[in-house]
């Protein structure tokens, strides 16, 4: 395709090959490879496995799920914190030809039962716990019938398709499989049956659901391949540079594309080790096994890099091992990057962007761009990916004019599991993903997100960018971390509202912060609200909800809704 300078599209390098192989062949020629090498260290588990250990691993749980009766294109639920078991469950499932559906540890009873039916599970693997979350106490709320079945055959009426529930840890539940004991299941004829599935399966066979959502409606079932996921794990470990000698730290939850994608097969596509420092994210244990494994590489959202740099002992730890990571999921602060690069010693950190639904990277800075570039965009786009910056109209926009960011390509997901109607929505009848984000392109191809087109604010006629007027905010020395949002008001349509998180032991006013803004940014950007919070309402991958943030403070000023949110 070519590309006109003056417009924002672009298209990605085609020299390094696409993958065409399925996860399973794939990783099953890295284990062979790399036999000797360490693959995966679990610090909270104690657990060190190389390559060929691992690969024996995941033989003994692939056979196993086939011993219970799953067929090829049967879905598997797997509802866990970060541990081994997770990713044997996710290359298991992929070599046997299972649907791996990724439920989010934070989950309760009402959503697990909406995903466990909107897809059909027929098995579901599951910790015992996290936290405050009794995950047996809610599986058997929901089927009350587990307790007097026979163990891999449940016949429950709020969970119809569900057959088999595999509980990890050694004590045992009445009416389910202990996830060692199917390991333990598989007989030569499952082995035989397995030679025959791998020469079945495809690189374009669905192997994957993971469930997003916006800020209303129910969520969706991202359907994805293994072509998706392989080849952008691949793609993300190419442009950090990955070699067999690096060693990931993992902090970021596995029942994510972040965890899974940029993490697991990351890895394994680049005969890296991977490293779990916990079940789920916490600063501690985080800078502990950077310095106790040699980290190479740290990944992470802005709120966990803020969190890492901002706790107490930091300055006690060696982190020199360090060489790269990735930062996604959120915008990033430029002064949070700043930070890591010079603190945490990741002088090669890099920016992804993306969605679960694009598999999830589009663009990613690069290793060696310039710190300036990649403190302030995206990156440019991925190998063997389009994109394409575009109004209201669906028209390319000119460069360094903002518009709704698009992708198409290999990355691309099948669909919304059954639900061909919310699909149509998202991709469009040539292929192209709308992911609802404002995005700016620069003469070079960087590509700069400025905010959700739901997040725009609209101040008196006047596009105000919430992004912006954040990264300004930032400069101001009392403030660790801050959220915008425009909230309704009768004349001008919104206002600018800032949630602010102060650094420790400083206080300041709402006043203060506004005098601030004065002068140095325009009038219409200077937030009418000012909030000091202690924490931001935000997903367990670590993104922020500002539609609750929206609505928290509509509450508050008893202000009526404007336009939709």
């Amino acid at each position: 395709m070519e590309t006109s300078p003056q417009l924002s599209q672009d298209m990605g390098p085609v020299d390094a090959p696409l993958i065409h192989e399925t996860i399973g062949a794939l990783f099953d020629r890295m284990a062979r490879i790399h036999a000797g090498r360490e693959a995966l260290v679990v610090c909270h588990q104690g657990i060190r496995w190389t390559y060929g250990e691992l690969a024996e691993r995941v033989e003994a749980l692939t056979t196993g799920l086939l011993s219970l009766g799953l067929e090829g294109g049967d879905r598997v639920g797997i509802w866990a914190p970060n541990c081994a078991e997770w990713l044997l469950t996710q290359l298991a499932t992929a070599r046997a030809g299972l649907v791996l559906v990724n439920i989010n540890p934070a989950y309760r009873s009402f959503e697990l039962e909406y995903a466990l039916n909107k897809v059909g599970c027929r098995a579901l693997v599951l910790a015992p716990s996290l936290k405050s979350s009794d995950y047996l106490q809610t599986v058997n709320e929901l089927a009350p019938e587990l307790c007097s079945s026979t163990p891999g055959d449940l016949h429950a009426s709020a969970l119809p398709e569900l057959r088999a529930v595999i509980r990890l840890g050694s004590e045992r539940t009445r009416g389910m499989l202990n996830f060692a004991d199917v390991c333990a299941a598989g007989t030569p004829a499952d082995r035989q049956r397995l030679d025959a599935i791998a020469a079945s399966l495809d690189a374009g066979d669905a192997i994957n659901i993971q469930f997003t959502s916006g800020t209303t409606g129910t969520p969706k079932g991202a359907t994805l391949t293994h072509r998706n996921i392989l080849n952008n794990g691949f793609f993300v470990g190419q442009t950090i540079r990955l070699t067999e000698r690096d060693r990931v730290c993992i902090p970021v939850p596995l029942y994510h594309c972040f965890g899974m994608v940029l993490g697991n097969l990351a890895c394994i596509t680049h005969g890296a080790t991977m490293v779990y420092p916990a079940e789920v994210f916490d600063p501690l244990p985080t800078l502990q096994t950077v310095e106790l494994e040699r980290c190479t590489a740290l990944y992470g959202v802005p709120t966990m890099f803020i969190a890492a740099l901002d706790h107490p002992q930091f300055g006690s730890f060696d982190l020199s091992s360090l060489r790269t990571g990735i930062m996604a999921g959120a915008p990033c602060p430029v002064e949070v990057m700043n930070r890591v690069a010079k603190d945490m010693h990741m002088s090669e950190v890099t920016i992804a962007y993306g969605m679960t639904e694009t598999s999830p990277v589009s663009t990613q800075t690069a290793v060696d761009d310039p710190l300036e570039i990649r403190v302030s965009t995206v990156g440019r786009v991925h190998p063997h990916v389009e994109i394409r910056i575009v109004d209201p109209a669906r028209r390319l926009v000119a460069r360094g004019e903002p518009g709704e960011f698009c992708t198409r390509g290999y990355s691309v997901m099948r669909g919304y599991w059954n639900d061909e109607a919310r699909t149509g929505e998202a991709v469009d009848a040539e292929g192209w993903m709308h992911t609802g984000d404002l995005a700016t392109m620069d003469p070079q191809g960087y590509v700069n997100i400025v905010g959700r087109i739901k997040d725009m604010v609209i101040r008196g006629g006047e596009n105000v960018y919430p992004r912006e007027v954040e990264e300004f905010l930032y400069r101001h020395p009392k403030i660790q971390d801050v959220q915008v949002i425009g909230v309704p008001e009768p004349k001008y349509g919104e206002e600018l509202c800032a949630w602010i998180r102060l650094r420790p032991d400083t206080q300041a006013t709402e006043e203060e912060i506004r005098e601030f803004c004065r002068g140095r940014i325009a009038h219409y950007k200077i937030p009418r609200y000012v909030r000091f919070v202690d924490a931001f309402p935000m997903t367990v991958t670590g993104k922020i909800q500002k539609f609750v943030m929206r609505r928290q403070m509509i509450e508050e000023l008893g202000l009526q809704e404007s336009r939709s949110a």
